[in-house]
C-alpha cells in the first residue's frame, strides 16, 4: 500500500480574485471547477505548468463571507521557480512579498485571503 499527494486545499472569499492571483504571481491553470446545482459553494482544482500531478484546490462557500481567522496556522505551500530572479521581480511589481530571508534565499508571497505561500530556487 501507498500514498502520493493528491492537493491542497485553501478556503478562499472571492473566488475570481484568487484565481487571478493564482494564474498571475505562480502561472496556476484552472483544470476544473465543480459544485452543486444550488451554488452553495464551488471547488477549483489549478495546475502548474510543469504538469505535477499535484493540484492546489480553492474551495469558496457562498454563506462564508466574512474574512478567514488564519489565527497562529503556521502552514504554507512552496513552489519552486525556475527563474527565482524573474519571479522575485513579479512578486516585487505585484506587491505581494510578505517576507524575505535573503540570506537563505527564499521568500514568501502572500494571497489575498492572507496565506503565505514560499518561493524557493
Amino acid at each position: 500500500m501507498g500514498f502520493a499527494f493528491a492537493h491542497n486545499n485553501l478556503n478562499v472569499t472571492d473566488l475570481d480574485r484568487s484565481l487571478a492571483f493564482y494564474e498571475e504571481a505562480l502561472g496556476l491553470r484552472v483544470e476544473r471547477i465543480k459544485g452543486p446545482e444550488d451554488g452553495s459553494f464551488k471547488l477549483a482544482f489549478l495546475a502548474d505548468e510543469k504538469g505535477s500531478a499535484h493540484r492546489l484546490e480553492l474551495t469558496w462557500l457562498r454563506d462564508h463571507t466574512e474574512k478567514y481567522d488564519l489565527g497562529e496556522n503556521e502552514i504554507h505551500l512552496a513552489f519552486k521557480a525556475d527563474d527565482y530572479s524573474a519571479a522575485h521581480a513579479l512578486h516585487e511589481r505585484m506587491g505581494c512579498i510578505c517576507y524575505e530571508n535573503a540570506a537563505m534565499g527564499i521568500y514568501f508571497i502572500e494571497d489575498p485571503d492572507g496565506y503565505w505561500l514560499e518561493i524557493v530556487p
